[in-house]
């Protein structure tokens, strides 16, 4: 009857079982799943594929390696440096006022930018100093040219006296390094043949003219006052480190004239541009 009417067989419930390594199952498979119930193991996971339960406590506790090494890497020794830059770092810790900035570069543009970006960051600081011979590498395999320091001068209390007054008529609320470049302006006429030989001559010339003289204070009509005594001892710092040959500007060179970046003044066109360093753009003869 049942091969005859197979529709009157009885129907088996679908199942899975597990006999030591052998599965034995009842009905076939595709019946299995199909069928709302059937037996076998992990029944409640086949029938609602649910994911595992995750616990964060065990998922945090994975981590614990990765934190025990990141911690070690924290306290790891420190790495060894090279001497020099040792002595850099050291210098970085330091007070303020010792820290001091010294350049060497061939082109002096280069080093104009170079030095516009660091009185950005350090505005307080005194700078520039000249690059040390040992670092002015290029010098040694190269002609003569404005790279090479000029020699001190001596001069006497009263020339002294007048290259700073310039300095800080002129230039005391520029940074350390436009005062710097207004007092090599100031040598530079003074070595040049078209100007008087002493700096208190160069300073005052055309004194009598008014608003015809190179340094504007001298021939204004406005009496001389210092009244700021930090820049008044700013300006006589930075004088005698010009003379000294302390501090020279390879960017500035051998320029002679200057003007305040607001002006036009009708001579700048008959000369070469060199620089310009805060509000003063400074030139130099195109023969020289």
């Amino acid at each position: 009857m049942a091969g005859i009417l197979p529709f009157l067989a009885p129907k088996l419930t679908p199942s899975l079982t597990y006999t030591n390594d052998e599965v034995t199952i009842v009905g076939s498979v595709r019946d299995m799943f199909r069928s709302s119930v059937f037996t076998g193991p992990n029944r409640a996971e086949k029938r609602a594929r649910a994911l595992p339960d995750v616990s964060p406590i065990i998922v945090a506790n994975a981590f614990a390696d990765i934190r025990k090494q990141l911690a070690a890497n924290r306290s790891a020794p420190e790495t060894p440096v090279a001497p020099g830059l040792r002595e850099f770092l050291k210098a970085k810790e330091a007070p303020q006022a010792a820290l001091s900035v010294q350049v060497a570069a061939i082109d002096p543009a280069l080093m104009s930018a170079a030095l516009d970006a660091i009185e950005k960051a350090t505005p307080d600081q005194p700078e520039p100093i000249a690059a040390p011979r040992q670092l002015a590498y290029a010098r040694a395999n190269t002609p003569a040219s404005i790279f090479d320091r000029p020699a001190r001068l001596s001069v006497s209390d009263k020339q002294f006296q007048c290259l700073a007054t310039a300095v800080y008529f002129e230039a005391r609320g520029e940074s350390y390094r436009g005062q710097a470049a207004v007092a090599q302006v100031v040598l530079n006429r003074v070595k040049h043949s078209l100007y008087p030989g002493t700096i208190c001559s160069v300073v005052y010339q055309n004194q009598n003219s008014r608003n015809s003289c190179q340094f504007s204070f001298a021939c204004d009509g406005i009496p001389e006052r210092i009244t700021e005594p930090d820049a008044w001892a700013k300006a006589k710092e930075i004088a005698m480190k010009v003379l000294e040959g302390e501090i020279y500007l390879p960017e500035v060179g051998k320029a002679t004239h200057y003007h305040a970046n607001y002006v036009r003044p009708r001579w700048a066109a008959r000369m070469k541009k060199v620089t310009q360093i805060g509000t003063h753009i400074f030139y130099r003869f195109r023969s020289a």
